[in-house]
């Protein structure tokens, strides 16, 4: 179990560095070189759109990967999906900006950036499963859980890598080329992922299924469909929480208030690593507790917290934006840390691939997809942006909803149909 979660961590840490190297990217400086006929504002907002593109490409990963998880074995997606997300990013950092080719520019940018998201939509149903069902039904959580520390370790390896780049260049050195350097490193990273997966078993539950689902997208529409639906749902407020705290909030702070943009890296990277930290201890809690009640409390504290957040922000103080944050960040993950166990619990092996990593990443789109660029429109105008809080507040009510009619999974289930199924789904 050891080496499996260290797979699994390391390969969602560097997939997710991926992704997250691009959204600092878009925060910072792809505004000016890729939409230069824009405001400064409108490149922003233009910037953040294409970030929002691997969003909506990771649902559609999620159906790719998980018909090859659902029929050929988990471990394959483990494969396929790193590689493709590591090429793509690679080839992000080799884009040339729009005062060399012009409108082709922005277009590739939209294109590698779809393709990035596709390989992520992959990845996490691969890790997950890989961990979810090896694990001992009582410490199901917490070995889930390790997956869900990629994002947090992924997060601090991008932003640290931009942060010493910031540091040690001048703006227009990072500006011309230092931003490139964290896109090409992702190569590197992929081939250590990608060695360190080889010797990795296909889950005992795969082996043990018997006939696969010839079509699995299919039977979780017809069997799973509501399933699916609260799942995204109720996830949204996680993933716009953390894109609100790690890509809206260095924008605003950094071109609205005047913030340096070391110190805000440092702020958010620092809420960041105690969330990673505190992962496996908010699992241990949902082994103890149950998944659901965790989720909901998590849910709940997010919709409390999110004007203080923003009150917080608006100081412009390095302490209590750091404070800002890490109660936003501890709110995100008492959800997020039983994520991986709770939502293969819910599905039976057949289409369990497809089903979790369809409703996990269909709640991205809704959460993280337009977070950034909903919240730079409502941030327009001066004074402190109650707007961006209200928008916040809404979509945790709309989670907490969703949360309160999923069913508690039982710990065994992981190799049972689950307890959300339709009465019309397949049999496990």
């Amino acid at each position: 179990m050891v080496r499996l979660a260290a797979a699994s961590l390391a390969g969602t840490a560097i997939e997710f560095y991926d992704f997250f190297v691009y959204g600092t990217a878009a925060a910072l400086v792809l505004g000016p070189l890729f939409f230069p006929t824009f405001s400064a504002l409108a490149g922003t907002l233009a910037a953040f759109g294409t970030f929002g593109v691997g969003f909506l490409a990771r649902p559609l990963g999620s159906v790719v990967f998980g018909h090859i998880g659902d029929r050929y074995g988990r471990r394959p997606v483990m494969f396929a999906s790193l590689a493709l997300t590591g090429l793509a990013t690679v080839a992000v950092g080799c884009v040339p900006p729009y005062a060399t080719i012009g409108v082709a520019a922005p277009a590739l940018l939209l294109l590698l950036r779809f393709l990035q998201g596709l390989g992520l939509g992959g990845e996490w149903g691969g890790a997950v499963l890989l961990t979810a069902e090896h694990a001992p039904a009582h410490r199901r959580a917490l070995w889930a859980s390790f997956p869900q520390i990629g994002p947090s370790t992924g997060f601090l390896l991008a932003n640290g890598v931009v942060l010493a780049l910031s540091a040690g260049l001048t703006d227009a050195e990072f500006r011309d080329w230092g931003w490139r350097v964290p896109f090409w490193g992702a190569g590197l990273l992929a081939l250590a992922g990608l060695l360190l997966r080889t010797s990795l078993a296909e889950t005992p539950q795969f082996r043990e299924m018997g006939e696969p689902a010839r079509l699995p997208v299919l039977e979780v529409a017809r069997g799973h469909w509501r399933l699916v639906l609260l799942t995204a749902g109720a996830l949204a407020i996680g993933y716009a929480v953390f894109y609100t705290v790690s890509t809206w909030s260095l924008a605003y702070a950094t071109e609205r208030l005047g913030v340096d943009r070391t110190v805000m890296l440092v702020c958010i990277m620092a809420a960041v690593a105690v969330m990673g930290v505190l992962t496996p201890f908010a699992a241990l809690l949902g082994d103890r507790y149950g998944r659901r009640p965790l989720c909901l409390a998590g849910c709940a504290a997010t919709v409390v917290w999110m004007f203080p957040l923003v009150a917080l922000l608006g100081t412009a103080e390095p302490l209590l934006m750091f404070a800002g944050f890490l109660g936003a960040m501890l709110a995100f993950i008492l959800m997020f840390a039983v994520i991986a166990a709770y939502l293969p619990e819910l599905y039976e092996p057949r289409v369990r691939c497809t089903g979790a990593a369809v409703g996990y990443n269909l709640g991205g789109v809704l959460g993280g997809a337009l977070t950034p660029i909903v919240a730079t429109a409502l941030s327009r105008g001066d004074g402190t942006p109650w707007g961006v809080a209200g928008y916040l507040t809404g979509i945790g009510l709309l989670s907490l909803g969703c949360f309160a009619l999923l069913p508690e999974p039982r710990p065994a289930a992981v190799g049972e149909p689950g307890p959300g199924a339709e009465p019309e789904a397949a049999p496990a």
